[in-house]
């Protein structure tokens, strides 16, 4: 079992930045490719960032490309969400996400393909 916590949400005005940290516990996190994903109130849950087992290799949604950059310390053992240039419409609860993976450079942009999740943080962004 792995146990992901997300910390570093909360209230931005339009144009700021957060960052979010998921720390695990548990397994070892070096098995696992991470992702982050969004649900905004009545919508579909969606990918938003992946990056894989080694940190090599990352993707991004094409709606926060540019602003928002995904890394991983598999030492501490963390993943973060770098976000830039926050606009109203990425007000939601973000989450962070585990898939196991044979690959060392595979990145996961399915939510199907992830097998533990976080609790999530609410990000809101005021325009």
């Amino acid at each position: 079992q792995v146990q992901l916590v997300e910390s570093g949400g909360g209230l931005v005005q339009a144009g700021g930045s957060l960052r979010l940290s998921c720390a695990t516990s548990g397994r070892t996190f070096s098995p696992y490719a991470m992702g982050w994903f969004r649900q905004a109130p009545g919508k579909e849950r969606e990918f938003v960032g992946g990056v894989s087992r080694n940190g090599g290799r990352t993707d991004v949604a094409a709606s926060v490309k540019g602003r928002f950059t995904i890394s991983r310390d598999n030492a501490k053992p963390t993943v973060y969400l770098q976000m830039n240039s926050l606009k109203p419409e990425d007000t939601a609860v973000y989450y962070c996400a585990a898939a196991a993976s044979r690959s060392i450079f595979a990145v996961i942009t399915t939510k199907d393909d992830y097998d533990y999740w976080g609790q999530g943080t609410q990000v809101t962004v005021s325009s």
